[in-house]
Parts: structure tokens; sequence; C-alpha cells
């Protein structure tokens, strides 16, 4: 019979040897500095907060996923919009509707954001509440605050944000799950976004993003109203032209400032008035050839939810998708089918 002593013996050396924990937050000067000054400005108990602090400690997995990749791959247009356009939540977008279409039609009369939109970007940021994220917010955001100084600030401001919103709806700081980043709920709304715009939708007196559908689904129509949503309007068009446009259009950016005539008359042709204000998009992908967009001001309106144009058209793109297919199901006896199934 084999004798398990000289494996237990080494399984025991091995963990005398493994690396101690880091120590918790608590013991960071910067913390504790941190702690006090929202006790003074904000009359949390510093004290409270620093043993809230004591349960957590840097998360390296949070690190490992800010960062830049040390070998980044070139940006393909292709490749992410091969991760949203696609059949699964294309159906999911118009499963989601179809089960939440009286909430949409309030929010979008409310707010003047399609239903499409709406439901577009719950599909980007979460596949309809499936993927809300499994990091503590707590602990992320305390690592991207006192860990990651490219962004600290950003996040230390996210932290005090997050702790204001725990205490203003009586939840457990320790308990709250979501992104790497701290992003909260079906939405995935940062704490500073919920605090400002977010919205009870339901009516049940507090505003749950990660419970409740209903407050998802207005607090996203909220937040683009509120950054400019220009009701009716468009969002992009094609543009197309037989050479490489003038490197400063691209330049100038995705805020609209450019005319769509004076475009036109330097080759870049598409179907937008000429006296409207664009801003050129282009959608790169290596080895293909790159797309260009007419960007109006509801393009970027939605780049105000994560700062890219391939998150912005991969929104639209998957909105357009979604309409067509919630508009295939429609029977030719629904009311207003115009309202959807427009041309």
């Amino acid at each position: 019979m084999k004798s398990v002593l000289g494996p237990l013996l080494l399984a025991i050396a091995a963990a005398s040897h493994a690396a101690p924990p880091a120590p918790s937050f608590a013991d960071d000067a910067d913390v504790v500095a941190f702690a006090r000054d929202l006790g003074v400005r904000h009359a949390f108990d510093s004290d409270a907060l620093l043993a809230q602090f004591a349960r957590i400690r840097p998360n390296e997995r949070v690190l490992q996923l800010i960062r830049p990749p040390v070998s980044p791959t070139q940006r393909s247009w292709e490749r992410y919009r091969a991760r949203f356009l696609n059949e699964r939540r294309i159906d999911g977008g118009i499963r989601f509707w179809e089960e939440n279409h009286a909430r949409l039609i309030k929010a979008s009369a409310l707010y003047g954001v399609p239903e499409e939109i709406i439901v577009a970007i719950i599909g980007v940021e979460t596949e309809y509440g499936r993927n809300t994220g499994g990091f503590r917010v707590l602990e992320a955001l305390a690592t991207l605050a006192f860990r990651y100084p490219p962004r600290a600030e950003f996040f230390r401001t996210e932290l005090e944000q997050f702790l204001l919103l725990a205490r203003e709806n009586e939840l457990d700081p320790l308990a709250v799950k979501g992104s790497y980043a701290g992003a909260i709920g079906i939405p995935q709304f940062m704490p500073g976004s919920q605090r400002r715009y977010a919205v009870d939708f339901d009516g049940d007196a507090r505003v749950d993003l990660s419970g409740s559908v209903d407050d998802a689904i207005g607090s996203v129509a909220r937040f683009l109203e509120q950054h400019g949503w220009q009701a009716g309007q468009p969002v992009a068009v094609p543009a197309f032209t037989n050479e490489t446009p003038d490197p400063a259009w691209i330049e100038a950016g995705i805020r609209p400032s450019l005319k769509a005539a004076d475009l036109a008359t330097r080759g870049v042709a598409s179907r937008a008035p000429g006296d409207a204000t664009v801003a050129l998009i282009d959608l790169a992908s290596p080895g293909s050839e790159t797309e260009y967009w007419l960007g109006f001001e509801n393009f970027y309106v939605i780049t105000r939810y994560n700062r890219s144009s391939f998150y912005a058209m991969s929104v639209f793109q998957l909105a357009e998708e979604i309409r067509a297919g919630f508009c295939a199901r429609q029977p030719a006896t629904t009311a207003s089918p115009g309202k959807y199934c427009r041309a």
C-alpha cells in the first residue's frame, strides 16, 4: 500500500510557501483618507466604510481586463459587428420587444426614443439581462480607483457615487454585482449615470436596474433623451465614395460638424439632405474595404453610452434588424402598423 505521507508533506510545504493574501483596502492609507473625506462631505460613518473596505482586496482579474492588451489586434468592424449582429441577439431582441411591448411604447412616448433603439442597447450591453456581470462592484471600483493610476480619478468618483447610490437605495455595497468596470444591471449603468439618469419606471418607489425590466427600459430611454436624442430624426445613412476621403473629415470626430452638401461636392455621396449636419464615420476592417457612413446627431447621442463609433453602429444596425423581425411577426390587423413597419 502506498504511503500518502510524502504527498501530504509536499502539499503542506507548498502551502507554507504560498504568497500571503494581499492586504485589504482598509490597510491602504489612500483608502483611509478617502473614507474620512466621504465622512466629511457626505456624512458617512467613516469607520463603517473602512469595515467594508476591510472585507475586500485588490482584484487582479479586474486589472487584467481593464488594461489594454500587450499586443493589440487591429481594430476590425467586421469582427466587432459579428459579436452583436447575429441570429441569437436579433431573435432575443424580437422576443424582448414582444414581452415588453407596453413598457417600450410608454418609454418611447415619454422620451422620444424608438423602441428598437432601447431594445438594441440592452441587447448589446447584457443580451437582454442575461449577462450583467459577476464582480462585486465595490471591489471592482476600489481596485480601479486605487490600483489603476491611468483612470484613478474617474473610478474614485464612480466609487463615491456607488456608495451614495447604495446608501440611498438601502443596498449592501458588498452584495451588489456588476461588470469588471463597475457597471450595474440590465442596462449596465455606471453608478454616476444611475444616480443622474435612472428612473423608477415601474412605480415601486425605488430604482432597480438589476431586477426591474421596467426601470431598465425607462432609464435607457431617459439617458438618451437627456443627452440630446432628437425624436423622429435619423441615426445614420450609408456614404459612398470612389476614393479615400480627406482625413480631416474623419479627424473632425463623431460629433456632427460637416455639411452633407459639402461632402457631396467632394465625392462623398449619400441620401442625407444637403443641409444636414453630419459626421463622416469610417468603419475599417483589415483586408476589406472601409465602410463609410454619415452619422447624424442621434448617432452621436448613442456614443454617449459608449464612446465608440463601432458601438453606436452596432446598436443602430441591431435595432434595424430587430425592428424588421418584429414587424414581420405583426399581423396585418395590428393597429398603426406604420409606427413599426416603416419603409
